[in-house]
């Protein structure tokens, strides 16, 4: 049985933390080297009462009133984040009673980043393929602003907050998912963390802020991400990733008619698409207005293709994931 994505929508904050604004707090960072650099004009930061399963419910309504979905054919949620409302329960069942879901559908959080999109295409299409579902509602929603210190200036120039909410049905959509390739290596998971807050490190009281030599100020308690290492990981890996996609699917890269990687920041995805040698107007990014996204971007991305119609003369997307953890993963879709 196929698995077919048939509808995406997303909501963002009301607050939106522009350039100008960084600039005006950080006079030190250049607005063009920002702009330039990360592809990034402006980021949207989730209100103090706002949390992943409020954003969550409001990019599943927006999804239900502009398809026309009946909420009541919903017969399975996932829900992707790393900032959950509590430790327990999970969030996926508070959404469900937020959304007046039925209760005999199944729920389930998953814990993933920048993959967590590709991660919830699978899961999803192993449910349909197990006829244990035939409905999905996928949702991707993030707070990392909240990990954030407010004088870490390089973090809050890349992350922003959102949510996406995707429909995957059994019933025909506007591409189905074909196959897939994943990649795991726990040994990066101290360039992308925020130690404190697990059971492991709990969070204390009497953080001491650290600056590091560009200035960022930060603690235990709060986002770390070593620029560096997460950059030298996805030249090694992301690479391998597309070229393993091919071969999963039989296809050639020639075949590729989009690519829509993970919206980590333009230079980046520059350098991934140059060593690739993707063609540029073959490789699609859309993040000055919402920043990186975290396990969001990918669908926000594919909403806004298909928005600009860069989806009407495409037969075989690729999308690709990869970040925290280190975790990655790449799938094909095919447009009929």
């Amino acid at each position: 049985m196929k698995a077919n994505i048939k509808a995406i929508s997303y909501y963002l904050p009301e607050e939106i933390l522009s350039n100008d604004l960084i600039n005006q707090e950080f006079p030190e960072w250049d607005i063009e080297k920002i702009s330039s650099k990360t592809g990034i004009n402006s980021r949207h930061i989730s209100a103090k009462d706002e949390f992943s399963s409020d954003m969550a419910v409001k990019a599943a309504e927006k999804l239900f009133k502009e398809h026309n979905i009946d909420r009541s054919e919903i017969d399975f949620l996932l829900f992707c984040t790393q900032s959950p409302d509590y430790f327990l329960p999970t969030t996926a069942c508070i959404i469900q009673e937020k959304l007046g879901l039925n209760t005999t559908i199944g729920a389930l959080d998953y814990n993933l980043g920048c993959s967590g999109f590709v991660y919830g295409l699978s899961l999803a299409k192993g449910l349909i393929a197990g006829e244990m579902a035939k409905n999905i509602l996928l949702i991707t929603s993030e707070t990392y602003s909240k990990f954030i210190h407010p004088k870490d200036k390089s973090n809050k120039t890349i992350f922003g907050d959102a949510a996406a909410a995707t429909l995957i049905s059994s019933e025909k959509g506007f591409c189905s998912i074909g196959n897939f390739v994943f990649g795991t290596d726990g040994k990066g998971a101290e360039n992308l963390i925020v130690k404190q807050g697990g059971m492991r490190f709990p969070v204390l009281n009497d953080n001491e802020d650290i600056s590091d030599e560009f200035g960022n100020v930060r603690n235990d308690k709060n986002l770390f991400m070593n620029g560096t290492e997460i950059f030298n990981f996805t030249g090694e890996f992301v690479p391998k990733l597309v070229q393993g996609m091919l071969e999963k699917a039989n296809l050639s890269q020639d075949n590729i008619d989009l690519f829509v990687f993970h919206q980590a920041n333009k230079y980046m995805l520059n350098h991934l698409r140059k060593k690739i040698k993707i063609p540029e107007d073959k490789f699609y990014i859309s993040m000055a207005h919402c920043g990186n996204t975290v396990s969001s971007t990918i669908p926000i991305a594919l909403y806004d293709a298909l928005k600009e119609g860069k989806l009407e003369n495409c037969k075989n997307i690729i999308l690709a994931g990869f970040g925290v953890g280190y975790s990655w993963g790449a799938c094909n879709l095919n447009i009929d």
